[in-house]
């Protein structure tokens, strides 16, 4: 079989771990369902027609595996049920592409022309039908949630949903077609590298060949593919997102500067736990949370485990505005920070092509395996922080930021890329004020003299430390108000004869 011959020559590990594993899906598909009842949505786009071959080869090596001899040349071109959803505004050359297609490859074609959820209803009421194949990646749209066998949405018509090749960026996706040397659509060679309908799609502008000016590169030549889809057309909105500040009503600069924002940070690390590494990450993050006016809640150290990681965040997330995790982050068994935001979210680990080419770009393709842990990112609520002084960008889910810092210094760049990045929701107000006095006076009469101090000025945050037990007792006086904060420090210092330190 052509497709089977061309990828084991192929010396592309990647490629052939991604064909091996999809062509597993297609075979367990053809092994649970009749396959009478299994259909086949083609749409003559580049993923649909990976997919039609992925289908011959698997279906291929299903007969040559059940012993079924007679059929070998019989199975060439597999003649599943195909349906095409046609509409008025396919482009010209994808409706040509896919009858050729379908008569090039012997497909029985059912053609519908309504809409896509009408259409099923329609057809799984004449004919029996238990899964469709179809060609579905993440990054799609309507991926999110799916697994390579998903049983269809509440409220559509029952069938199981295969996606054989959910896991494949649009790099192999390409170098599967150029492998298999297999016709795709025209429009691909014309710089189109998502194709839509004819009024919400246009050449990847990145593919402009500037040598011509009016020409563009092959599809296959985008170097990024997290711009696939940079020719689509982007809705407008006219909803302006507005901080929570705005929103509650106080747009005014004196009202950010003094609302109160809170943070918790959380330590992912087992040595720490065990006394062998010192956390230097909570103190320093905690200093700069607050020379931006920012509370913080609690800084947690907690073990390498995905329980342990899950359980607080979900604890965190709601009652602060922005968590922080440090540590647990890569390709190891420890590493399960992710593992543990995702569970806290309720979602699962998917592979994000955008994380992946940046970790392409960065480290080359050394770690390229059967699937790359480090590009598995909670699904559906992932946004990547970019920023030009970063190597790779922060990961924010929700409002849990992980942070990738190794060291103190990594940890300053970390923290002002964020500040530079509005998407990071770290919104500056009015800092801390903090002032430290020292007294020798023992503690049944300095304890009156602060227990009046706090009820008088409640938006001053008063504590107390000894350095030695011998030693001066230091109050702490910290806040965000002025007047009161220097109120509070005039009447310490006059009731209970303290020094400034």
């Amino acid at each position: 079989m052509e497709i089977d011959a061309a990828v084991r020559a192929s010396s592309d590990a990647r490629l052939r771990t991604k064909y091996d594993n999809a062509v597993y899906v297609v075979q367990r598909a053809f092994a649970l369902y009749p396959f009478g009842e299994i259909a086949f949505s083609f749409n003559g786009g580049k993923d649909s027609t990976v997919l039609l071959h992925l289908i011959r080869a698997g279906y291929y090596l299903h007969k040559t595996s059940c012993g079924d001899e007679a059929q070998i040349n019989t199975v060439q071109n597999c003649p599943l049920r195909t349906i095409y959803f046609e509409t008025p505004c396919a482009f010209p050359e994808i409706n040509s592409f896919t009858y050729e297609t379908v008569s090039t490859y012997g497909l029985p074609l059912e053609t519908i022309r309504s809409d896509f959820k009408s259409g099923l209803e329609g057809l799984l009421k004449e004919k029996s039908t238990k899964a469709i194949f179809i060609g579905t990646r993440i990054g799609d749209p309507n991926a999110v949630g799916q697994e390579q066998f998903s049983p269809s949405s509440p409220g559509w018509p029952p069938f199981m949903r295969v996606n054989p090749i959910l896991d494949w960026s649009y790099r192999d996706v390409w170098s599967f077609l150029l492998t298999c040397k297999v016709k795709y659509c025209s429009l691909y060679d014309e710089g189109y590298t998502s194709i839509g309908s004819i009024y919400d799609t246009v050449p990847n502008a990145l593919l402009s060949d500037s040598s011509t000016g009016n020409s563009f590169r092959p599809a296959y030549m985008l170097s990024d593919g997290r711009l696939e889809r940079a020719g689509r057309a982007k809705k407008t909105s006219n909803k302006t997102e507005t901080n929570s500040v705005a929103s509650n009503g106080m747009n005014n600069a004196e009202g950010e500067q003094m609302i109160s924002r809170s943070a918790s940070v959380i330590v992912v690390g087992d040595e720490i736990l065990f006394g062998t590494v010192e956390d230097k990450f909570g103190a320093a993050l905690c200093k700069k949370l607050h020379e931006i006016g920012w509370r913080v809640s609690q800084v947690t150290v907690v073990h390498n485990e995905i329980d342990s990681v899950a359980e607080e965040v979900e604890q965190c997330k709601s009652t602060d505005d922005v968590v922080f995790i440090f540590g647990g982050l890569g390709p190891l068994h420890s590493d399960v920070s992710l593992a543990g935001v995702a569970k806290a979210f309720g979602v699962r680990l998917a592979p994000d092509e955008e994380f992946e080419e940046h970790l392409s770009q960065l480290i080359g393709n050394s770690y390229i395996g059967d699937r790359n842990e480090m590009a598995l990112l909670p699904e559906g609520i992932t946004e990547l922080l970019h920023h030009k002084m970063l190597p790779l960008p922060l990961i924010k889910c929700k409002n849990v930021i992980i942070l990738s810092a190794t060291n103190v210094d990594e940890l300053d760049m970390e923290w002002n890329c964020l500040l530079d990045t509005q998407e990071s929701g770290l919104l500056r107000t009015k800092p801390f004020v903090s002032k430290h006095l020292s007294t020798l006076l023992p503690d049944v009469k300095i304890a009156p003299v602060v227990a009046k101090l706090c009820l008088e000025f409640s938006d001053v945050y008063i504590g107390s430390h000894r350095i030695s037990r011998k030693g001066p007792l230091v109050v702490s006086l910290i806040g965000k108000v002025s007047v009161l904060f220097f109120a509070a420090e005039s009447f310490l210092f006059h009731q209970a004869f303290i020094n400034v330190i």
